[in-house]
């Protein structure tokens, strides 16, 4: 394999390398073939028009006009011409592809569904990153600065996961990066000592295995050694502690030995599964209680507030016990029945987190899972998500009575300061409100039960799933004055006040017990995800209050009155009809196929609709057609530049000049057309080394050979020689014949090259550069003279 080729290889590597970094985001990691496989026909396509070899530009043209082709077609055939071409409607869809792709983004927790519109962002950056470091370090042969885009593709990868950038994704990473910079090494080390030439078919100018080893190996041992000081000193310095490692030495990220765990709020996609027109599954489950209404499924715990939105915390995690540990603050005094449930999640609810009834005490489930005790909530771990999971959860059904909540003591120190804590841009009209409506309330239950009841009865507040969640410190206060909103709003408002008056808080995000089926199980769909606040009591622990009107069931122990049987509040038309959505789509046995353009239909297929107006299309295939006529005559201003030079130079040379601009002509005219079919000119030989060099090379003998010889001849006599220049005879004679023995002893490739994409047409770029440089002091200069003198 020659130089350039292993460089290829090794940039192809580092890039693939590198993207692992964006696994964690989504799964299932089928995009990850898809974008290697694109990645290796780009590559390919390269080195293909190198071998030819094209010009650069032409090269990375290539390149990304084929990458551009397979993406087409691989994401939107049905709207390309003949499947392949990308026509107006194939950019349009693309267009909406891309939109769904960031608005994926911001309402999926990593790991993401691969949604169409996630597929796309993941494999496009992938291909474009690996074409930027294709053309720095292959192309242009520098690989050193390839390591930005390298960087920048880890750097993406690790903002958009909330846990950071796990050490094993930054070692890929570094050994892609290093294993890139050793082959650019090698392949300058095997180029030693050549000046002259097409790139000579051999291992290189050091004999294999006598001059390269030791470099090699020492550059091996250099990167190794920078890439554990990189990973190991952020742990061994406190100062530096912010880096690949956490302060504590804990790993970001899930482990087997411990580590933490960053959650997102799920919450961003509400009203877009609220008000999508179909239900769909999400699990089953059979349960051993009479009267599952109490049975919300907590996926999540949000305890961090910052004035505008809930979050949850950075928990550590830890292996999952055989039984877990007793509820916080729950006491023995209180009433609990042991409540036996067995759960199936359907095979497209892709979420990291394990609905579970609250409190669990015992788990039992298949793969890979983790254990949050502050949240008393299961996490996957290495990918691990719900689809298809079956498991077993037993958990405690808490019935505390209304006295026992009201006489309960103040909480622990630490959990109050915990849970009570609320930002100071937080508006004072929230707490002027709380106080307000639980004006006369003499304990912390009866606030809470007055909130509640505010909310739900004698506020006014009404249910809505088309008001936007709305963002910033008023938010809460634009929702007190509109008093329209969903599960989202109330849950949040609720809790925020009720840390305005020292009562601990926090939200939970899951799901409402769901409806009913004729087989006794219960079936818990998208709708029926929810959000509510649970409030902390001593003695109790945390307990859930339900603010939303007309969703969920109002708990027993905060009704006024004896609650209607199976606990339903009478004003809600189901169990758990609420609003937080399920992080994944799932399918459902009634769909249609319709949905969103671009979404996963109940086929597994996807969909994109667009289209033009028939009565415009011909104005979009006319731009298509310009656009493609316009890229023609770019790529042809090379070809038709070198033609009408030789038709000057030729002219010249006949004697249509003088005589020192006829033997310049001619030189150049042989030097330009050698270096087109592949010898690169060097200024620092003399015309005549060079011309014997261009007869070396070439393989020119004969009437060619003598020429060629004559015309270095002629150049050094009139640029060096005292007397008056003189027009040789028959010099017009002896360019054409030199010039046509170099191309009759190319090959058709080579010729063809020369032809439609000429090397020295690399003066035009210069020629380009020099004018726009005069242009620019002229300017310069018009500008001085317009100055006022002073």
């Amino acid at each position: 394999m020659s130089g350039r080729g292993r460089l290829t290889v090794c940039a192809v590597l580092a890039c693939l390398l590198t993207a692992t970094s964006l696994l964690p985001l989504a799964t299932p990691v089928t995009w990850y073939v898809q974008a290697a496989l694109l990645v290796a026909v780009q590559a390919a396509v390269g080195a293909l028009a190198r071998r030819v070899p094209l010009g650069r530009a032409l090269t990375v043209a290539a390149q990304a006009l084929v990458s551009l082709l397979l993406m087409t077609l691989v994401f939107v055939p049905g709207q390309a011409l003949l499947g392949l071409v990308p026509g107006p409607r194939a950019l349009l869809a693309f267009g909406h592809l891309l939109t769904e792709g960031v608005q994926d983004v911001g309402q999926y927790a990593p790991p993401a569904p691969v949604t169409a519109g996630i597929r796309l962002l993941l494999v496009g950056s992938v291909v474009l990153f690996s074409l930027v470091v294709d053309v720095i370090a292959v192309t242009l042969r520098s690989a050193a600065p390839a390591g930005l885009p390298l960087l920048a593709l880890y750097s993406v990868a690790s903002g958009l996961n909330e846990g950071g950038g796990h050490w094993l994704w930054f070692l890929f990473t570094a050994a892609g990066y290093l294993v890139m910079l050793l082959a650019e090494g090698r392949d300058r080390l095997t180029r030693w000592g050549r000046v002259f030439g097409p790139a000579p078919r051999r291992t290189g100018f050091v004999p294999a295995g006598t001059g390269t080893a030791a470099p090699v190996r020492g550059g091996r041992r250099i990167g190794a050694l920078a890439v554990g000081l990189a990973l190991l000193v952020p742990a061994a310095l406190p100062a530096m502690g912010a880096g690949l490692l956490t302060p504590d030495g804990a790993v970001r990220g899930l482990g087997r030995g411990g580590g933490t765990i960053a959650a997102v709020n799920p919450l961003v996609s509400l009203q877009s599964s609220l008000n999508q027109p179909q239900d769909q599954e999400v699990l089953r489950y059979r349960t051993t209680t009479d009267d599952a209404a109490d049975m919300y499924l907590r996926i999540l715990t949000l305890d961090q507030f910052d004035g505008t939105t809930w979050r949850a915390s950075q928990r550590r995690v830890t292996d999952v016990p055989d039984t877990l540990p007793t509820p916080a603050g729950l006491g023995s005094a209180v009433q609990v029945a042991q409540v036996n449930t067995t759960f199936a999640a359907a095979t497209g609810y892709v979420q990291t987190y394990l609905p579970m009834p609250y409190p669990a005490v015992r788990v039992k489930t298949g793969g890979s899972w983790r254990y949050e005790p502050e949240g008393r909530t299961l996490v996957g771990d290495h990918g691990q998500t719900t689809a298809g999971t079956r498991y077993q959860v037993t958990s405690l059904l808490v019935q505390p009575t209304a006295r026992q909540l009201a006489e309960a003591p103040a909480p622990p120190a630490r959990l109050r300061q915990e849970y009570t804590q609320v930002p100071a841009n937080l508006p004072a009209e929230v707490r002027q409100t709380a106080l307000r409506v639980t004006e006369g309330a003499t304990t912390a239950y009866d606030r809470a039960v007055r909130l509640q009841q505010w909310f739900t009865t004698t506020g006014g507040f009404s249910y809505d799933t088309k008001v936007a969640e709305g963002s910033g410190p008023d938010a809460i206060v634009r929702f007190l004055h509109d008093k329209r909103g969903f599960c989202v709003h109330f849950s949040f408002t609720m809790a925020a006040m009720a840390r305005t008056l020292g009562i601990p808080a926090r939200v939970d995000v899951g799901f409402a017990p769901g409806t009913p089926q004729s087989d006794n199980s219960y079936l818990v769909g998208l709708k029926d995800a929810h959000a509510w606040p649970e409030l902390y009591f001593e003695g109790v622990g945390w307990t859930r209050f339900e603010p939303t009107p007309s969703r969920g069931s109002t708990p027993d122990y905060t009704r006024p009155t004896t609650p209607s049987p199976g606990g339903q509040d009478p004003s809600g038309p189901r169990h758990g009809s609420g609003a937080v959505p399920a992080p994944g789509p799932s399918p459902s046995a009634s769909c249609d196929g319709s949905g969103h353009p671009g979404r996963a239909d109940c086929t597994g297929t996807t969909t994109v609709t667009v289209g033009m107006p028939s009565d415009g299309s011909w104005a979009g295939y006319a731009l298509l057609g310009l656009v493609a006529l316009l890229a023609l005559a770019l790529g042809a201003v090379p070809a038709v530049w070198r033609v009408r030079q030789r038709s000057v130079r030729l002219a010249r040379a006949a004697g249509a000049a003088g005589a020192r601009e006829a033997v310049l002509a001619a030189w150049r005219e042989l030097v330009d057309t050698a270096w087109d079919l592949g010898a690169t000119p060097d200024g620092a030989e003399t015309p005549r080394r060079a011309a014997a060099r261009v007869v070396r090379v070439f393989g020119l003998a004969g009437p060619a050979a003598e020429s060629a010889r004559r015309l270095g001849d002629a150049v050094e006599h009139v640029l060096y020689a005292p007397a008056t220049p003189t027009v040789p005879d028959g010099l017009a004679d002896d360019v054409r014949r030199a010039c046509a023995a170099l191309h009759a002893g190319a090959d058709r490739r080579t010729r063809l090259r020369a032809r439609l994409a000429p090397r020295s047409a690399a003066r035009l770029g210069r020629r380009f550069a020099e004018l726009r440089t005069a242009v620019a002091a002229r300017c310069r200069a018009a500008l001085a003279t317009l100055r006022p003198s002073r």
